[in-house]
């Protein structure tokens, strides 16, 4: 079964498409398996220093550079012209406004799909990435309807803006003086050898046409505004190399089109390479169908989810794993981190029927295990790991628990119980950053001055926005979590288990501490240098959600009933509740104003799932829990299409903002709506058996 016969949840029409404000806050997201992506607005503006058709890691998954920005096609009858694009330009003006063209746009499986009306024919353009490889496609169709109105010939004129930055940094004028080689004359193809730079690599782009001839071209386009950098309080103007010309002739029903690539090898073949694409697609959802029945019926909003998680699984070889795999945290700015990858684990790999690239992620991030400890941020090439987490090895845990109940695989647990014992081991005897047991309740402590441990990691200068230092509350409901995982694998494996309940044990006791007198809900941080926080945070919600609670079932109700009344919104929980003297209600300014507020408001997406799984243990009803999520469906349709944002603002109307795209908040709404829908089918087949035994 194709990918467009098993989801067509996102389609724009008019009223979107041509109203510019509605465009270009939607944004379309592609990804490779690699590291690198494409990615562009609904109306074709750049509004990001990280919009672009290619956008490829040179020492991958990381070090990305954009490398073709855009394609300006204009569509020509020999009298008149429509642009099927649209710029920003210093100082506001938009020129030309190609979306005023566009009838609709949706998302075939991943891959976006334009129609434009150009008079009385229609064009149909495409975009996608090889899987695997560094190579995007972009395809063009008359459609079959336009024979029978079109009295003149229709060619397509197109210009290649390119470039070779960093994909974090602008590019100024004239900064660039690649050699541009055509081969053969007419051109089919040429190259854009890119030399080395201070930060770059010499590197070649190797441009095809299908359908069309290519022409040499140096000129510069300068003063792209980008409002979204300006928004952020960032530099907001950029310049880009016209590097070709590409003229194409349309004829209804055939593609025609560009292939760009660091690849001299890539295929010119535009329909085999859209085939490829789909079926990728298709098998990420045939996967998925035939894995886990839960997914066989579900809505297609879901099934999207099933498509956007494929996007964050990378490559990550290492020279004694060569089939190594992570996580990209999200997109553009994020690379793999060790706490995203192991708290995005279950959704992205098992809510997908993905249990091979589970196991190979568990196995990679396995070799950077240190005195007890996951690294924070991924090294890059020739960087060392960095320890700044409390929490990513008990995710850790935790994703092993998660993979062993999906799969049943004793075997890769039995490889990976020396590392796991090492983790446990060193969080009583402590390691890095007073990171340890504290003997007196058997709970951890963390924190040294200038350090941030927990998840609420925002940092400016020496300035720990939200140091947290004592005892957080989700590092011990996940050191709880861990201890009684522990004993599990013990009796699986046939290992020594006491040691490991009688410490949870002791753990669970001394989390009786994290309750406050009224019993409204449990400290954020006890035992800190101030005493302790009673600030009204979501971190409490894993003392409920989590597979293995410390807590008793009035106080994991008491939990949920805060949440729900402080911090819920329909996209996530609140970060701080909104009656705390530092709330911040808008994630909005400079870099400055955003971290500081980063962690004081703004709604995360990935703890709602968390939250549905708490009400569902509390409440005991997966429907109603699982109507938790349906906020999503609509989202899907906004921001980055087809995908989950990052944060959303702490109020109404609740704007998304921060990555677009992110791992973690579409990896833990899928877990929840499959581990949801699965206690839902449970619960249906038990009242049929028991119907059935009563007839």
């Amino acid at each position: 079964m194709s990918a467009v016969a098993w989801t067509n949840h996102v389609r724009l029409g008019r009223g979107v498409c041509d109203d510019l404000a509605q465009a270009e806050r939607r944004e379309w997201w592609l990804a490779n398996g690699r590291g690198a992506y494409a990615a562009g607005t609904v109306a074709g503006t750049l509004t990001r220093r990280y919009h672009g058709l290619l956008i490829a890691p040179l020492s991958p998954p990381l070090g990305r550079r954009l490398l073709l920005t855009k394609i300006d096609a204009t569509v020509v009858d020999g009298e008149r012209q429509w642009p099927l694009y649209a710029n920003r330009w210093a100082g506001g003006a938009v020129d030309p406004r190609g979306y005023l063209h566009l009838e609709s746009i949706h998302l075939e499986g991943r891959m976006p799909v334009w129609r434009y009306g150009i008079g009385c024919a229609e064009v149909e353009m495409r975009v996608w990435l090889e899987h695997g490889a560094d190579t995007v496609y972009v395809a063009y169709r008359l459609h079959d309807a336009a024979r029978h109105f079109q009295a003149r010939p229709l060619r397509l004129s197109a210009r290649l803006l390119a470039n070779a930055r960093d994909h974090h940094h602008l590019t100024g004028a004239h900064a660039l003086r690649p050699e541009i080689l055509a081969d053969g004359a007419p051109a089919r193809s040429l190259r854009v050898c890119m030399p080395e730079t201070h930060d770059t690599p010499a590197f070649t782009l190797h441009v095809q046409t299908r359908g069309g001839t290519l022409a040499p071209d140096r000129t510069w386009y300068e003063h792209f505004e980008l409002p979204i950098e300006r928004e952020r309080g960032l530099p907001a103007d950029d310049n880009h190399l016209c590097v070709a010309h590409a003229a194409l002739d349309l004829h209804p029903g055939e593609w025609v089109g560009l292939v760009a690539s660091l690849s001299a090898d890539a295929s010119p073949y535009l329909e085999e390479a859209m085939r490829r694409f789909q079926g990728h697609d298709a098998s990420v959802l045939k996967r998925a169908r035939v894995q886990l029945p839960e997914l066989h019926d579900a809505p297609s909003w879901v099934r999207q989810l099933v498509l956007a998680a494929d996007s964050f699984l990378v490559a990550r070889p290492l020279p004694d794993l060569p089939d190594g795999e992570s996580v990209i945290a999200g997109y553009p700015w994020f690379g793999d981190w060790g706490r995203d990858t192991m708290i995005a684990l279950p959704g992205l790999c098992l809510a997908t029927g993905r249990y091979d690239s589970a196991r190979r992620i568990l196995g990679t991030f396995a070799r950077f295990v240190d005195r007890g400890m996951l690294p924070n941020v991924f090294p890059g090439s020739g960087a060392v790991a960095e320890y700044n987490t409390v929490d990513a090895a008990l995710w850790y845990i935790e994703a092993w628990c998660a993979y062993v109940e999906a799969s049943g695989d004793r075997a890769a647990l039995a490889r990976a119980w020396p590392v796991l014992q090492g983790i446990i081991d060193a969080h009583c005897r402590g390691t890095r950053y007073g990171i340890g047991m504290d003997e007196a309740d058997a709970l951890l402590r963390a924190g040294e001055p200038g350090v941030q441990l927990t998840w609420m990691d925002a940092k400016l200068g020496d300035w720990v926005v939200t140091p947290r230092t004592g005892k957080p509350v989700e590092i011990n409901a996940l050191w709880y979590n861990a201890l009684r995982a522990m004993a599990d694998f013990g009796d699986e494996l046939k290992q020594s288990a006491l040691p490991y309940r009688q410490l949870a044990e002791r753990v669970r006791a001394g989390f009786r501490r994290y309750a406050k007198e009224d019993e409204s809900g449990l400290f954020d941080v006890i035992d800190g240098p101030d005493g302790d926080d009673g600030r009204v945070r979501p971190n409490q919600i894993l003392a409920v959600s989590l597979p293995h609670s410390p807590l008793d079932a009035f106080m994991q109700g008491q939990i949920v009933k805060q949440c729900y009344s402080e911090l819920l919104c329909g996209l996530g929980l609140r970060s701080l509740a909104a009656g705390e003297a530092d709330f911040q209600p808008r994630y909005e300014g400079g870099p400055w104003e955003r971290d500081s507020r980063y962690h004081q408001g703004p709604v995360w997406a990935w703890l709602l799932g968390h939250y549905a799984l708490a009400e569902f243990r509390v409440h005991g009803n997966a429907g109603a829990a699982q109507a938790r999520l349906e906020g999503m469906r609509a989202h899907l349709l906004d921001a980055g299409l087809g995908t989950v944002s990052e944060i959303f603002d702490g109020e109404a109307p609740f704007a998304p903002r921060g990555a677009p795209t992110q791992a973690w908040s579409v990896a833990c709404v899928l877990e929840a709506w499959w581990r949801l829908e699965r206690a839902r089918q449970q619960r249906t087949r038990r009242q049929d058996v028991a119907l059935a035994a009563g007839a």
